[in-house]
């Protein structure tokens, strides 16, 4: 009950701020047009996907907001749920298109994704997102349900007091460890449709890799966090000037790790690799690997064991007519 209470009035404070922001721009009669520079009218959608260091990641963006003028904003969905009802699919484009006082704007949260272009949006956010090696992904989550993690070391966890490892669970065929938990990074880039969570469905892959390709501005991977942060820096640097050396001088305060986790074995996890699921989330995790790879390749120099963001190389020539 107190729970259920406490989420209500959480919810009450944030339409209450919402409200507050909307009157502090109606209080002098009609609302004026906010009128955004194209480099301020942008948002970012991370739609993070669980224990794949989002959280370590989403820190650096908040750590940032302040000093490069753009504002985060966490989306908290009842339950955690990843797939939106349609109405709140429509109130969720519209307030991230039209809430001009949040641009340029960081949304982050464990949502599927969603395609803008259906409600007729002329300009969609830029996606991005980070995945990890499908079995350590279930392990950290797996070990995070019973003991939590480093980063709020007091909050009550959904199967605190279950003792049991990841390998015993395994042994036992416990639902918790079970292939079909694996099934996760796939629904979340292929997005709201009904087939995106039928477990194992091979047009769902093939949906979430074309997202993957078509939709994202680049994902990256949990094992290799730092070269991801450093090519959305020389990218994007309007939101991530700075974070690279902000994460490499922070990497013990912006790294969350899970309490109480054991690796599990090498039986453990050839059990997991024989299900079909496994061979599906993990096709994905290395098409997403070798896609990062590419990116990568192609914008940076290695020089001594450390890579460096390569120079602008292009530029325009014959240009016509010749000005007077």
């Amino acid at each position: 009950t107190l729970s259920i209470l406490f989420s209500s009035f959480e919810r009450a404070i944030a339409r209450h701020e919402v409200r507050e922001i909307e009157q502090r721009h109606t209080v002098d009669g009609p609302r004026q047009d906010v009128t955004l520079d194209e480099e301020d009218d942008v948002v970012i959608i991370y739609n993070r996907v669980p224990k794949t260091a989002s959280t370590s990641f989403t820190n650096i963006a908040y750590d940032l907001c302040a000093k490069n003028k753009y504002h985060v904003l966490h989306i908290n969905t009842t339950k955690n749920n990843p797939v939106m009802s349609l109405q709140d699919q429509v109130r969720f484009v519209k307030n991230v298109t039209s809430w001009k006082e949040m641009k340029p704007g960081f949304y982050h949260g464990h949502i599927s994704y969603l395609d803008f272009a259906k409600f007729g949006v002329k300009k969609k956010p830029i996606y991005i997102n980070v995945i990890r090696d499908p079995i350590e992904r279930l392990v950290s989550y797996y070990y995070f349900l019973r003991f939590g993690d480093d980063y709020r070391p007091g909050l009550r966890r959904r199967k605190q007091g279950d003792k049991k490892t990841f390998d015993e669970c395994v042994a036992a065929g416990g639902s918790d460890c079970a292939p079909e938990k694996l099934w996760l990074q796939i629904p979340f880039f292929c997005g709201h449709s009904s087939e995106c969570w039928n477990v194992g469905s091979r047009w769902a892959l093939e949906q979430a890799k074309y997202n993957l390709i078509n939709e994202y501005f680049l994902v990256g991977v949990t094992e290799e966090l730092e070269d991801f942060i450093m090519l959305l820096e020389a990218a994007l640097p309007r939101f991530f000037r700075g974070a690279t050396e902000l994460y490499r001088t922070g990497k013990k305060s912006h790294l969350r790790k899970t309490t109480e986790k054991k690796l599990p074995t090498k039986e453990t996890i050839a059990k997991l690799q024989q299900s079909e699921i496994w061979k599906m989330e993990n096709e994905f995790y290395e098409f997403a690997l070798e896609q990062f790879q590419f990116v990568r390749a192609h914008a940076v120099r290695e020089k001594d064991g450390e890579l460096y963001i390569l120079a602008q190389n292009f530029f325009y020539e014959k240009i016509y007519p010749k000005s007077n």
